[in-house]
């Protein structure tokens, strides 16, 4: 779903066009962003992180994060990227190769490709502090669902842009809810550790907004994505989901905390 994220922030970028003058010179003086990762799950994940345009490799790409740690990682002006969870990985003590049951990125710790669905996605684009003077942000369930993600701008950053600069992502776990036609279950317990978009579990037009359903007009909501929205309602269930859900913050007034396993009270959208 590249295309898409793409799509989602070139219709935002052609609104800024349109704001006054002093407002985009004010913003843009500073750029960057230091990115906080917290792990509250009850267990250990190895958070993805991949560059989308060879800016910068934050956290080299990817880690070990046990429960209640957090890591710290400052990325440059104009970075554009996406973070993600794996669970259940086995890597060798001395080795960066290894397997993870979700969200895998191809055997590596350290990764150079996306993480396979079904996987939860936090995606950035920071603006460079001169033609870009805007953070763009959001979560996506496009590709389906492993773990809750949680993304809060630091809280001086949250009272710029009248309400467009706030959490964004899930209150809720998914795989407690997932459909049995959507689950992926782990192979020694059977326990639901994913679940899949309606996209990649039946593969048609109507699920994933392609041929006669490519367009937004013409692929709405599906049961199967209404459950993820109920879960995430400050994420993206479908391809063409309301594109308020990608969230703006000035650029360089904003520091991020994406949270794994946010809890409703830690969302607090209000």
């Amino acid at each position: 779903m590249e295309t898409v994220f793409f799509l989602r922030h070139m219709f935002l970028l052609f609104g800024l066009l349109l704001l006054p003058g002093p407002l985009l010179a004010s913003t843009a003086a500073a750029a960057g962003a230091t990115f906080t990762l917290k792990n509250s799950c009850p267990y250990t994940i190895w958070p993805g992180v991949l560059s989308g345009n060879g800016v910068a490799v934050l956290g080299g790409g990817g880690f070990e994060l046990p429960p209640n740690a957090s890591a710290s990682f400052v990325a440059p002006p104009g970075w554009s990227g996406r973070f993600w969870a794996r669970t259940r990985c086995l890597f060798g003590s001395s080795s960066a190769k290894g397997s993870c049951a979700t969200g895998d990125c191809g055997g590596a710790l350290r990764c150079a490709v996306g993480g396979a669905p079904p996987v939860t996605l936090a995606e950035f684009t920071l603006g460079d502090g001169g033609g870009g003077t805007m953070d763009f942000y959001d979560v996506s369930l496009v590709d389906g669902y492993n773990v809750g993600i949680g993304v809060r701008p630091s809280a001086a950053a949250e009272a710029i842009r009248d309400g467009s600069c706030r959490y964004a992502g899930c209150v809720a776990d998914v795989n407690a809810r997932c459909p049995a036609e959507l689950r992926v279950a782990a192979e020694d317990s059977g326990e639901t550790v994913a679940c899949r978009s309606a996209c990649e579990a039946f593969g048609s037009e109507e699920f994933c907004c392609t041929g006669a359903h490519g367009s937004a007009a013409t692929c709405g909501p599906t049961r199967y994505s209404q459950l993820f929205k109920a879960a995430c309602p400050a994420a993206y269930s479908y391809a063409f989901d309301d594109a308020t859900i990608t969230f703006t913050c000035a650029a360089g007034a904003a520091d991020y905390l994406l949270t794994f396993c946010p809890t409703p009270a830690g969302a607090d959208m209000s």
